[in-house]
């Protein structure tokens, strides 16, 4: 064996090495890779399924924007009288991808009144649980 052949053995058996050895002392994984709002609540043990609206609405974090009344702050708009504006469906696809609708003239209009402030995406939230948050915000009133 030439020098350099010993170098890239030697690298290989080292590379196997610890690779193999990174194997046995990992932790085992839990089945869920992409946590969301369904994964139990560390606080309280319970799942998004048994969380109210409300409660959906406090751990996303809308109320650091909308306020805890969802009155509106400076920081986002009132979610109060959407209804006015919006049908179930198309509330749940705004929630799932705000930007897809930023070619309306009400969101440009909003960009204007919060610089600086985006909407976050809750696409990696099941639809279910924004089902509950959409029927709740349409009956503000």
């Amino acid at each position: 064996m030439t020098k350099p052949q010993i170098w890239i053995a030697t690298f290989l058996a080292l590379f196997i090495l610890l690779f193999l050895l990174s194997r046995l002392t990992k932790e085992p994984e839990t089945e869920q890779t992409n946590p969301s709002v369904n994964s139990p609540n560390p606080q309280t043990g319970m799942s998004s399924e048994n969380l109210s609206p409300k409660e959906l609405i406090a751990k996303l974090g809308c109320i650091t924007c909308h306020g805890n009344d969802l009155q509106g702050t400076r920081m986002g708009p009132s979610l109060h009288k959407v209804a006015e504006y919006w049908s179930r469906d198309k509330l749940i696809n705004y929630l799932r991808n705000p930007t897809s609708f930023s070619d309306t003239e009400r969101f440009q209009k909003y960009v204007e009144q919060f610089p600086g402030m985006i909407m976050p995406p809750f696409g990696n939230i099941d639809v279910k649980d924004l089902g509950k948050i959409a029927d709740y915000l349409l009956e503000l009133k």
